[in-house]
């Protein structure tokens, strides 16, 4: 696929979203590019946002298999894995599959979940497959994760472990709308005299493979390679900073920008690309020391410091 082919592709995916989304284009926007750079999303936001309606509007989209799963406290690893189960008719144990044998899976407030059905999913998120018993069994691709979490109601809760955050590639926040945008949410709800979105189909799962698959093809000139890993030292270097972002977020910030040019038709990055997926691809990988978390430093504080003193370089 030609970048030209891959940004009408793009736009056509990104048009169908937003018959169901109202406003929320920078939201929309990358979490299309982390879709396409085959990676696992993690939103981090209020309840009532439109969390759940993206995951669902991309899938329809696409043309792919949704699951969502509710994570509770009482949540067990084999109710979302699959398990081992007595076949009467085969006189024997087969396995059962889970909502995880899924293409878009929505991992709702993730971080109620015990730690080992954290550490369940964290295998198939990092290994695209499943463990039950002494077998193995691959999970389906495209396989991507978008998982929330309520930043306020914290009671009850277990926290990700930052080994397991940083197996995201992405973290991103929806945001309240405008007042307008809200408007908008109000008038077409009245309009389609339902609850329920249809989203048209624009693709399906080896077309969106194939798009995948492009992003291999964009190419990056050295001195943008080299900006790219002076932004990420620039988060350990700071100061505020306990732990900076690791090569994993290296890795992470390139395919992102890779994906980024893309759906621009373009097959080579530019600074720019680098720059506007920064924040959601190092902020969540980096940790902030305790005197500068008391006086309000956040780690996207210390990404968009790196992002102000490292010098863009020229591009031909």
């Amino acid at each position: 696929m030609n970048p030209e082919e891959a940004r009408a592709l793009a736009e056509r995916i990104r048009g169908s979203v937003q018959t169901a989304i109202v406003g929320r284009d920078e939201a929309v926007d990358q979490v299309l590019v982390g879709l396409i750079a085959d990676g696992h999303l993690l939103i981090e936001d209020l309840p009532g946002l439109g969390k759940t309606l993206m995951a669902k509007s991309f899938a329809r989209s696409l043309k792919l298999e949704f699951q969502r799963i509710q994570f509770t406290a009482d949540l067990l690893p084999h109710d979302i894995t699959g398990a081992e189960v007595l076949d009467a008719g085969k006189t024997g144990f087969v396995f059962r599959q889970g909502p995880l044998f899924t293409n878009v899976l929505l991992a709702d407030e993730i971080n109620r979940a015990p730690p080992k059905v954290q550490s369940a999913l964290l295998e198939a998120m990092q290994e695209y497959q499943v463990t039950s018993e002494r077998s193995t069994y691959p999970l389906p691709r495209p396989f991507l994760v978008l998982a929330t979490e309520n930043p306020l109601e914290l009671e009850g809760t277990y926290p990700l472990p930052e080994a397991q955050v940083d197996r995201f590639l992405m973290r991103l926040k929806v945001g309240y709308p405008t007042v307008e945008e809200e408007r908008g949410i109000l008038e077409r709800r009245r309009a389609r005299k339902v609850d329920s979105v249809e989203v048209e189909a624009v693709t399906d799962a080896p077309s969106f493979l194939a798009l995948q698959r492009a992003v291999e093809d964009v190419e990056l000139e050295p001195s943008v390679a080299g900006y790219l890993i002076d932004l990420v030292r620039a988060t350990r270097d700071d100061p505020r900073s306990e732990v900076g972002a690791s090569p994993r977020g290296s890795l992470a910030l390139q395919k992102l920008s890779r994906a980024h040019a893309l759906v621009r038709g373009r097959d080579f990055v530019l600074p720019d690309d680098v720059k506007a997926l920064a924040v959601p691809a190092l902020a969540h990988r980096v940790i902030v020391k305790p005197e500068p978390w008391i006086r309000g430093v956040r780690s996207e504080a210390i990404v968009r410091g790196a992002l102000d003193r490292v010098p863009v370089p020229k591009v031909r």
